[in-house]
């Protein structure tokens, strides 16, 4: 396996993510870089782009999808809750191919991600581990975490949200890799970022 960091467009800078199996499939994690970005990053590692895993609906997240997916045939998993086909989530139900398995994990070639529902951020957030990595989106960043004041957005989902994940049994030493901003480790925001701590109830 293998893992790239691509920076989408300004201003926003989303973070996205292409993983590499041991058989060449490539994987998108969001999709906010230009599709030729990717085109150029695949092609570098010789590998054909068979799924893209969107960690939630928002534009930033999306704006590669319909062309990939039309040029590769790619699959696009989305929680259907983000499928609006409005401005602020443009993917409709028909951009997209699979919901997330009820069973909580997905497999691709040798790679196994284990989905965590997130609402607060959106209704339809979600949360992809992969080994000791943590494929955040907008719901937990470096010190903060996702706005929840856009529509599909909650506070009180999002305090949920987190504290799940403060008290899963995910390892200390998961590299967060977040939607925008820097990368973390689940324990440092598990100690110091005040949204994952009980201090968190009056910042809602």
């Amino acid at each position: 396996m293998k893992v790239q960091h691509i920076l989408g467009a300004a201003p926003l800078y989303t973070n996205t993510f292409l993983v590499v199996t041991d058989q060449k499939h490539g994987i998108l994690i969001d999709a906010a870089a230009e599709p030729d970005t990717y085109k150029k990053a695949l092609a570098e590692q010789g590998a054909t782009l068979t799924h893209i895993l969107l960690t939630h609906g928002h534009y930033d997240h999306v704006g590669a999808v319909a062309a990939l997916r039309r040029e590769t045939g790619c699959k696009v998993y989305l929680d259907p809750a983000d499928a609006l086909g409005d401005a602020l989530y443009p993917l409709k139900a028909s951009d997209v191919d699979e919901a997330w398995p009820a069973s909580g994990s997905l497999t691709i070639d040798e790679l196994t991600f284990t989905i965590y529902h997130t609402p607060g951020h959106t209704r339809g957030s979600v949360v992809l581990a992969l080994g000791k990595l943590l494929f955040c989106g907008d719901t937990l960043f470096a010190g903060s975490c996702g706005r929840t004041d856009m529509p599909g957005g909650s506070g009180i989902q999002m305090q949920q949200s987190l504290s799940m994940l403060a008290e899963s049994d995910l390892r200390n030493d998961m590299q967060v890799l977040p939607g925008h901003g820097e990368d973390s480790t689940l324990g440092r925001e598990r100690l110091s970022n005040p949204f994952m701590t009980d201090g968190m109830n009056s910042m809602f």
